[in-house]
């Protein structure tokens, strides 16, 4: 197989990992338990091989199209969060799935919103390009956003350690490390060859990830269904109102076709493995259902990026 072929089949190979994990977790319950210890390594892999991706030392080009950075910039970090807001006032009751619901629908992906970029005939390369800002702000936002969205009246107690520790580890590491291979691989044939072995590692390092997420965490998912159900709508909610606020922040900027899709991708894709290892570093209490809540959003988001894939380029036209 080919890496293009690898690339082309990818969606196939993601929901074929999710079943596989889900069936394990579900008939092998204590024993799938483990793949826990997983979560945070193979996330670090994935965002190492996805950071290799970047084009860290020609980023001019992209961060200079300043129209398309500000309707990102819009989309995720305005018009999202006042949606998030509005959406989660019904959860006010449930303080753990409150956090794990603002923890991922607050964060823009980084990650596979490239692929789902691509096949929805967006602009990846912009989407790529754009994804140090947009991490680096949602560090920056993510607090703040939390801190105004839980209250003071909020049962949630966070230590920030944790945040730091997982954003270090899956984040800050990785992206040091990517950066310098880039640097090497332009001076070096070994780091080089390095560099293109690692460009076939983005896709299964994203089944690894969804094996050790969904593997470890789908009998919590099951067994506290009932008490998750107050925020499916909400995900529901956010699949269809997410897409039209990336839509209108990139028709504001008057992009070109091309672009409007790549923001509304954006807009519509969330962070959630990488933010699952942040809610796994909640207080014992609250992380098992705050992490179920992660995990649902992202088979939801799954669901709904099959969708959006078709419908984007559909109805976003020149």
């Amino acid at each position: 197989m080919t890496r293009e072929q690898l690339e082309t089949h990818q969606i196939a190979l993601y929901f074929a990992a999710v079943l596989a994990a889900a069936a394990f977790g579900l008939l092998a319950t204590d024993t799938a338990r483990h793949l826990e210890a997983l979560v945070t390594p193979a996330i670090a892999v994935l965002m190492y091989a996805m950071f290799l991706q970047i084009p860290f030392l020609d980023l001019r080009q992209g961060l200079g199209n300043r129209r398309f950075m500000a309707a990102l910039l819009l989309a995720n970090f305005i018009f999202v969060p006042l949606l998030v807001w509005a959406a989660t006032r019904g959860l006010v009751e449930h303080p753990a799935i409150l956090i794990g619901a603002l923890l991922v629908l607050l964060t823009p992906c980084i990650d596979y919103v490239v692929v789902f970029t691509h096949i929805g005939k967006g602009d990846s390369r912009l989407t790529l390009a754009a994804t140090p800002v947009l991490l680096l702000v949602q560090l920056v936002l993510l607090p703040v956003y939390l801190a105004v969205m839980l209250g003071d009246s909020s049962e949630v107690a966070i230590s920030i350690t944790p945040f730091v520790e997982a954003f270090v580890l899956l984040i800050v590491l990785p992206l040091i490390l990517a950066v310098l291979t880039s640097a090497g691989a332009r001076r070096s044939r070994s780091v080089s060859v390095w560099n293109q072995a690692w460009a076939w590692m983005p896709v299964p390092a994203m089944a690894l990830v969804l094996v050790a997420v969904i593997g470890s965490q789908i009998a919590v998912v099951v067994r506290d269904f009932d008490r998750l159900l107050p925020v499916i709508p909400v995900y529901i909610g956010f699949m269809l109102l997410a897409p039209v606020l990336g839509f209108a922040s990139a028709r504001l900027f008057q992009l070109p076709v091309e672009e409007v899709r790549s923001a509304t991708f954006s807009a519509a894709t969330r962070n959630s493995l990488v933010v699952l290892p942040l809610a796994l570093a909640l207080p014992e209490d609250i992380r098992g259902l705050a992490a179920a809540a992660v995990i649902t959003q992202t088979m939801v988001e799954l669901v709904s990026e099959l969708i959006y894939v078709r419908v984007v380029p559909a109805l976003i036209r020149a």
